[in-house]
């Protein structure tokens, strides 16, 4: 089955940690309730705890997002199933915990066409090497264990990272790149040459921070899928998408986004 049939007339819709707006994000309830509303894709972030447990938060403290503190890779896992994960976003939300990796892959198993943008937030910087590529590699098999390999995206912020996984796994896994390349910090080839897809930033951060037209054609012409990112909230987000030529558009509030789209005709 082809999972990726997105194109400038077909854009898909990825809920960003979840539909993150609505619901505490990279919950459980955040990836349950965008799957409900058709979404094409959950992207989330995936860090490690002190006993080598994969869950599922974007920040490396837990401060912002849960009632504790401290670092995520200092805590175990028992003890981040005891953080309430929810109520920032309201009372209603309180028993929400941090979940695992493999949660997430036991919900969207059996959604037949979604698709996952697993983001790896170990990077390699000096003394966090190791863990970095043990994460990488651990998440890898988990993808291959669910026979999730061509629904996949692999993401990450790190060009080491995905000079990584090129070399070890070649071509097997799409991996998502970010432009400008500044984004990708060290890197030593260029990563446009073996990417499959790309968020398109702009070079200095605007309230809708989306590249040119002309920099979405050129990436393109490399045969990279041009993504817009999380910036895009509105029409006029969604019409400047379309304009440039985004074939996804990776989104904090879903729910209005698909909407947008499909009254203009631009998702199937």
């Amino acid at each position: 089955m082809n999972y990726w049939t997105q194109s400038t007339k077909n854009i898909y819709v990825a809920a960003h940690r979840g539909w993150c707006e609505q619901y505490p994000e990279n919950t459980m309830a955040a990836f349950r309730a965008a799957l409900e509303i058709g979404v094409d894709q959950i992207e989330t972030d995936v860090r490690i705890t002190r006993d080598g447990e994969l869950v599922l938060i974007h920040d490396a403290m837990v401060d912002r997002t849960t009632n504790g503190t401290g670092k995520v890779a200092d805590k175990l896992l028992a003890e981040l199933r005891t953080l309430d994960a929810g109520s920032y976003k309201g009372e209603m939300f309180r028993d929400e915990r941090i979940p695992l990796l493999t949660e997430l892959m036991d919900l969207v198993k059996d959604h037949p066409t979604i698709t996952l943008d697993l983001e790896l937030k170990e990077y390699p910087t000096p003394g966090n090497e190791i863990t970095a590529y043990e994460v990488c590699d651990r998440v890898l098999r988990i993808v291959d264990e669910y026979n999730f390999t061509d629904r996949v995206v692999i993401n990450t912020f790190s060009g080491k990272l995905h000079e990584y996984i090129e070399d070890k796994y070649g071509s097997k896994y799409r991996r998502h790149v970010y432009y400008p390349i500044s984004n990708l910090g060290q890197v030593t080839r260029d990563p446009y040459q073996s990417a499959y897809c790309c968020c398109m930033f702009k070079a200095l951060y605007s309230k809708i921070n989306m590249a040119t037209p002309e920099e979405f054609a050129r990436m393109a012409g490399m045969g990279v899928q041009p993504w817009a990112g999380a910036g895009v909230r509105d029409e006029a987000g969604v019409d400047q998408a379309i304009a440039c030529g985004a074939t996804l558009i990776t989104c904090n509030n879903p729910d209005t986004i698909l909407d947008i789209l499909r009254k203009k005709g631009y998702h199937n």
